[in-house]
């Protein structure tokens, strides 16, 4: 095909050579089913909807809803239109709902429902003329009667220097930035991830759930359908993802750390109902644990294998069939630290799980390593990418993957790509082999007292492992020593404190049991004796309550909010180092 590498025109393609493939499935309703020849024909109806809404090249258009096709249609109609759409976390309040439609110049809102809608009217105080479109009203029906375009002649007049999407930052350290994804980035991002892979993607199936703001369910699910011909099953809200990975079966899955956390505390809470089942998992995970290791240094013997394959047989392929993950060929974590021991906890059951890292400045990746996996490192750069350590310790990379800028902050984008890398703001190491192992964040690190830099995000994604707890958060700047801020795991902890003769306690009640601190704290020991002296936990504090997304505490994608954490608890952090 004729011209520059674009979204737009990778999609025809994708559509001529896959067709009859798969493009949308609805598990649960057999008439929500596109294949991309239907994908492509009622695009470009909504395209030609949104064209006599006045959408044209150099718009915005904003989208806020749930995981549902209508979201694939109205992005990608946007694009071909030649116009920039992108999506707002579906819990934004109304002010940082206009924020971002304030800095992007949105003219149109597609969303989910009227609700939504009215999210909406302080952004249209702010942005006069800014129109809306409810997906489930009469004006997503109204697109639907004016025609078509061709995509064609729409997909010729797309230029590579596009703005394609714009990704606003989590605002963990700050306000939200405007990071701008141009056509290259996408492109080459999504083929990097496909070369690395090694795998035929087309009619692979993956399930859409975390939320379109976030630009790996961008990459993962969205892009990588349109370039690669992916089979996406959107699901509507993470509470059902269990559901839809029974019925999907999905061979490639990207979750944030706490996605994998929650499995694995989902089975151990099933297991539990049984000891005698519970204690049969433990020894084979255990087991197993031993000929991952053997695996991985390239001394696994026949014996060991048949082994593997025994265990696989009576214990781990019913827990893949049972959460729904027995056709994984692709798992990976990122967003945020993973414990290594997680890691090797699914591989040991034959989930394929790998850490990918990455950032929104850089299309989402900078490096994996899906097979060769070295838990405690998150893989070698990705192709065409270029990682370096400066001598501070900072990650810089360089490559077509990175972004061009932040929209309207010239200062801030000359700051994060001075001297032409891009400054990710992470501690990391590179071993002799290329891969890289992320440190901390550069902001981040904690300094005690006696003059150690600390870890957090290491240390608590080794809390979070531990069965009863559901968060974790590491204080101690200037103090000295490391403590914790913890919470109980909603699924886990009410099923433990059963079996302990807890019935009906609250988690006010559990918080303060002698009993279940004693657990928590033979946890921690064990956590402990993974880290040096300094880097240990001496002290911490069970809270009774349950961190949300996208509260003061977390952000949408289960980032902590440390210094939101810091304010909520801080005279809990005052007693843990009161007296020291």
């Amino acid at each position: 095909m004729a011209g520059p590498d674009t979204i737009t025109r990778r999609f025809l393609a994708t559509v001529a050579a896959h067709g009859d493939v798969t493009a949308l499935l609805d598990p649960f309703d057999e008439e929500r089913q596109w294949t991309f020849a239907r994908f492509a024909d009622d695009l470009a109806t909504v395209a030609a909807g949104l064209a006599e809404r006045g959408v044209g090249r150099g718009d915005r258009v904003v989208l806020m809803m749930r995981n549902r096709a209508e979201f694939h249609l109205a992005d990608t109609a946007a694009l071909f239109l030649g116009a920039t759409p992108f999506s707002v976390y579906n819990t934004a309040s109304p002010d940082e709902i206009a924020h971002a439609v304030g800095v992007a110049g949105a003219s149109l809102a597609v969303v989910e429902d009227a609700g939504f809608v009215d999210r909406f009217d302080v952004a249209r105080q702010r942005v006069p003329g800014l129109q809306t479109i409810a997906v489930t009203d009469d004006s997503w029906t109204d697109l639907w009667s004016h025609g078509q375009v061709d995509l064609d002649d729409l997909a010729e007049a797309s230029q590579p220097d596009e703005i394609v999407t714009i990704i606003f930052t989590s605002g963990t350290t700050g306000p939200a930035k405007a990071v701008q994804i141009t056509h290259p980035n996408v492109c080459v991002t999504s083929d990097a991830v496909a070369e690395r892979s090694g795998l035929d993607l087309a009619g692979k199936r993956v399930i859409s759930y975390l939320p379109m703001a976030h630009i790996a369910e961008r990459v993962v699910s969205h892009y990588s359908q349109l370039l690669h011909g992916l089979s996406v099953a959107p699901c509507p809200d993470i509470q059902l993802f269990r559901d839809f990975a029974v019925a999907v079966r999905p061979n490639v899955m990207f979750g944030v750390p706490r996605v994998w956390e929650k499995l694995q505390q989902a089975v151990l809470a099933a297991a539990s109902a049984d000891p005698a089942r519970a204690k049969a998992l433990d020894d084979g995970i255990a087991a197993a644990r031993e000929l991952v290791l053997a695996e991985r240094a390239g001394t696994l013997t026949k014996e060991q294998q048949e082994t593997w394959d025994f265990l696989d047989a009576v214990a781990f392929s019913v827990v893949r069939d049972l959460t729904g993950l027995s056709e994984l060929v692709l798992g990976a974590s990122g967003a945020a630290p993973i414990s290594p021991e997680l890691i090797d906890w699914f591989r040991a059951m034959r989930i394929p799980l790998s850490e990918v890292y990455g950032m929104s400045e850089s299309t989402g990746v900078i490096s994996w390593e899906p097979y060769e996996v070295r838990p405690g490192t998150v893989g070698r750069a990705i192709p065409n990418v270029e990682v370096l350590i400066a001598d501070d310790g900072e990650i810089l990379a360089r490559g077509p993957n990175v972004f061009p800028g932040y929209m309207g902050a010239p200062e801030a984008t000359a700051e994060i790509l001075e001297g032409g890398w891009l400054h990710t703001g992470d501690i990391g190491e590179l071993d002799d082999d290329g891969f890289l192992r992320i440190v901390d964040r550069k902001k981040e690190l904690i300094i005690t007292a006696g003059g150690e830099n600390v870890s957090p995000a290491n240390l608590e994604a080794a809390l979070a492992t531990l069965p009863l707890i559901g968060q974790a958060c590491v204080v101690g700047d200037g103090q000295k020593f490391p403590a914790a801020i913890v919470t109980l795991d909603p699924d886990y902890a009410p099923q433990w404190a059963a079996e302990h003769g807890l019935h009906g306690a609250t988690f006010a009640d559990l918080a303060e049991d002698e009993e279940v601190r004693a657990e928590i704290q033979r946890g921690i020991d064990e956590v402990n004796g993974r880290f040096t002296r300094a880097y240990q936990v001496k002290k911490f504090t069970v809270v009774p309550d349950i961190w949300l997304p996208s509260s003061d505490l977390l952000t949408p994608t289960f980032k902590l909010k440390r210094r939101g954490i810091a304010a909520r608890y801080a005279p809990e952090i005052a007693s843990m180092y009161a007296g020291v």
